[in-house]
């Protein structure tokens, strides 16, 4: 869960993590480890900073957004190839 702000939603066994991105700060709340939370941290900075040398004209927001469809993208491609894995385990 993604949070900006105050407002904040606690559950059990879930921790808050500060991520600056893009020159933001946000708190994350969830129950990844501060490595995993370092390491997309860098990752989405890394890309943001790629796509601003690639495209200058691009918003905040078209930034934001073609990051998160990347995202959506990989993670629909992954889950594919773990479909064909298991159906493949399946067939053996």
């Amino acid at each position: 869960m993604l949070l900006k702000g105050s407002w904040m939603l606690m559950t059990a066994n879930k921790r808050r993590f500060k991520a600056e991105i893009d020159g933001h700060t946000y708190t994350i709340i969830g129950t990844a480890s501060d490595r995993h939370m370092q390491t997309v941290t860098r990752m989405m900075n890394e890309q943001i900073t790629q796509l601003k040398k690639l495209a200058p004209d691009m918003s905040d927001t078209e930034i934001a957004t073609l990051l998160a469809f990347n995202a959506i993208s990989d993670q629909v491609d992954k889950q594919a190839e773990l479909l064909k894995m298991q159906t493949d385990d399946a067939d053996k």
